[in-house]
């Protein structure tokens, strides 16, 4: 204990010495630090033209600690896989929503920024975040470094394959999350009917969702185990299912509840219809049809070129 004690004065000594050496030199007004400004590149430039000219978004994908959940370890995006998912998400979601709704509506109610992270958020209890949306300024969207540039997957025909077995299924991972996020957005603007509430009241999986098989949540009344979990996740849902999925792959959905599943389903899907109609003038068959239409051509897009 004396030699730790000894050594710490030595250490003291040593060091205020040092200050007073220093303090007798002139400091520089230089920095040691210099300015590390980043130049844009071709991809800023493409987003720049394709994202903050045209619809105000701020598509971020460079990794940020400001825009970045610090509870959770997650690493940047690569930059040949963000570049894909600008594309994509230009392709499959502003453009769809401009021809459904108009440019005007988009401009007005997109998030303003997009944020890109490399990996997925893992939860407590077990669940795979793809996606989340904050405060209906910011979209988050995870897992992009598992995206295989050279195989190019849609799936629009079966809700119940996996949609993790790689290639992976962009359509629920990515252009489902983005819908499903969006209409958070868009329900936290304007209020959709509190008759939506009580159809499933009582029967929501508040603390176990996750353990929810979707086959199962379905008989309930519920399009996924997700949506079981409270009425909000419920209504984007049911939104982003029917939106996404072709009338086979959402018909799946309706034979797997039964005739009681079913009848629920269908009920939540009709104030789902009456508010996106009534509140912003969107048809839900419109904006399946321009999907499905998007859907089939998507793996012909260029992913890697910046010229367009």
């Amino acid at each position: 204990m004396k030699k730790i004690k000894l050594f710490g004065l030595l250490l003291l000594f040593a060091a205020a010495m040092s200050f007073t050496a220093c303090s007798d030199d002139d400091l520089s007004s230089t920095s040691i630090f210099p300015d590390q400004k980043i130049e844009d590149n071709k991809f800023d430039n493409w987003l720049t033209k394709n994202y903050v000219q045209p619809y105000n978004i701020d598509f971020k994908y460079r990794y940020s600690d400001k825009e970045s959940d610090r509870n959770y370890n997650v690493i940047p995006a690569k930059y040949e896989n963000a570049i894909a998912i600008a594309k994509l998400m230009k392709y499959m979601w502003i453009d769809s929503y401009v021809e459904c709704a108009g440019r005007e509506f988009l401009c007005t109610y997109t998030p303003r920024v997009i944020q890109l992270t490399g990996s997925y958020k893992y939860d407590t209890n077990g669940s795979i975040v793809a996606g989340s949306a904050e405060q209906g300024m910011k979209v988050m969207l995870y897992g992009v470094n598992d995206l295989d540039l050279d195989n190019v997957y849609v799936n629009t025909t079966d809700p119940y394959a996996d949609h993790y077995t790689k290639p992976l299924d962009l359509n629920y991972l990515y252009f489902h999350t983005m819908h499903h996020e969006f209409c958070h957005i868009l329900t936290q603007t304007k209020n959709y009917s509190t008759d939506f509430q009580t159809i499933s009241a009582g029967g929501y999986h508040s603390t176990d969702w996750v353990n929810v098989k979707d086959k199962d949540a379905a008989k309930e009344g519920f399009v996924s185990g997700y949506a079981s979990g409270e009425y909000n996740e419920d209504f984007a849902e049911t939104y982003a299912f029917y939106v996404t999925m072709s009338a086979e792959g959402w018909q799946k959905i309706i034979d797997q509840a039964g005739e009681k599943g079913a009848a629920i389903i269908n009920k939540k899907l009709d104030i789902v219809r009456s508010y996106f109609a009534e509140s912003w003038g969107i048809d839900l068959d419109k904006m399946r049809a321009i999907l499905m239409d998007r859907s089939a051509k998507v793996t012909s897009l260029d992913l890697r070129s910046l010229d367009d």
